[in-house]
């Protein structure tokens, strides 16, 4: 018999809604959670937009004892962590500790933590520094306090491949439970909207610098101008299918069916993108044709030369506007490590539900740009397998596809 591995609870934190309900019913209406930077005044930067988690309040979640220690990117994975077993029905203190396993990712680790304590150093000197920025800053700190705060000693570990992140953990995941492990919890948050994290993201040159949060992030539209930064994720409970129906699971949202991961060749060296061999190889993984992927969750960088080529890969694939492409991070964000883990979730929720939620704001596409990109309003639709790409700044390509249980 095949053995599959599901997703069985989903826990989002994203910029326009906080928990799967919120998130998704505002992803299907369209609510974008885009606008000004409220954290610090953004006056003097020349990118005042972001995706923020708004009303997020970490005490209100979490206890004082780990909020303390933590950064937000930290925190709003807990949270996310806390959600995804709860929906999954999981009560971790009644499993086995060494067969619970811990696999995130993350891009920009603890910088609103490190900034706070950067500045006492140097404004109050170094008796002003906490001793926890020896851990908050760190990558691997969410997936340290998650397996803390569970008791979940199995495999753990954590990804640094930016956007491509997301997927990148849940091969990990994947491959735990491979080996042995009972369950994991998987995904990624990130949290880099600080001055300090804004300004790292500058040089890149591809934040969006627009002023207006419905033309400010325009994947593959003619007047895309860039990228806006986010803050949150996704967080999944990932199981093999036997044993979530042996326990009793009370939903399985789909099977992570496939996956690929490359790395973009030398500039000049005319090689094809990295992502057309990530797609093709998580098609490969999952055993299916083009023909049989009924939407997929773009990467969709709104920065004109990326778009361009992301939808070339799709359309040597697929066919010009032979599958439906989407991208509801219009309404988010890019949120980095978070992003891809949030569109999984998005591609299980649209699996679930058999509806593709809609990419908000795009008016004119871009000449090139060949693909049906849903727009707008949902479309419902019998999704039962979706694939969703990610690229991740520095050449990083990942490709999952995400199937129907029992399909």
């Amino acid at each position: 018999m095949t053995t599959r591995y599901v997703v069985t609870g989903i826990g989002a934190t994203a910029p326009n809604g906080l928990g799967n309900e919120e998130f998704w019913s505002a992803t299907l209406a369209g609510r974008s959670g885009i606008g000004r930077i409220t954290r610090f005044d953004p006056e003097p930067y020349p990118v005042t937009l972001a995706g923020q988690v708004r009303g997020f309040a970490a005490d209100e979640h979490l206890p004082a004892k780990i909020t303390v220690q933590t950064d937000l990117m930290t925190h709003l994975a807990l949270v996310a962590s806390e959600m995804a077993l709860a929906d999954a029905g999981i009560d971790p203190a009644r499993q086995p500790e060494y067969e619970m396993a811990v696999m995130t990712a993350n891009s920009s680790g603890g910088n609103e933590f490190g900034q706070r304590e950067i500045q006492a150093l140097w404004s109050n000197g170094p008796r002003h520094v906490g001793a926890y920025q020896s851990i908050a800053w760190f990558y691997a700190a969410s997936t340290g306090q998650i397996s803390i705060r569970h008791g979940m000693r199995g495999p753990c570990g954590v990804i640094a491949t930016e956007q491509a992140g997301g997927l990148d953990a849940l091969s990990q995941a994947r491959r735990a439970l491979r080996q042995g492990a009972g369950m994991v919890l998987t995904g990624g948050t990130d949290a880099s909207l600080s001055p300090y994290g804004l300004v790292t993201q500058l040089p890149t040159g591809m934040l969006s610098r627009s002023a207006d949060p419905a033309r400010a992030y325009l994947p593959f539209d003619a007047e895309a101008c860039g990228y806006v930064p986010g803050e949150g994720g996704a967080i999944l409970v990932m199981e093999e299918e036997r044993a979530a129906r042996a326990r009793g699971a009370a939903r399985i949202y789909g099977e992570i069916a496939g996956y690929a991961a490359t790395f973009d060749p030398a500039p000049g060296s005319g090689r094809p993108p990295g992502l057309l061999r990530a797609v093709k190889g998580a098609l490969a993984d999952a055993g299916i044709a083009p023909g049989d992927v009924d939407v997929v969750f773009a990467d969709a960088k709104g920065v004109p030369e990326a778009d361009l080529q992301e939808a070339g890969v799709l359309a040597e694939i697929f066919g010009p506007g032979g599958v439906p492409v989407t991208a509801p991070k219009t309404m988010t964000g890019r949120l980095y490590a978070g992003g891809a883990a949030l569109d999984v979730a998005a591609a299980l929720l649209a699996v679930h539900h058999s509806v593709i939620p809609p990419t908000t704001n795009v008016t004119r596409p871009a000449p090139g740009c060949d693909i049906d990109l849903v727009l707008d309003v949902p479309r419902a639709a019998g999704v039962r397998t979706a694939l969703v790409v990610a690229r991740g700044h520095g050449g990083f390509n990942s490709a999952v596809v995400v199937r129907a249980a029992g399909g």
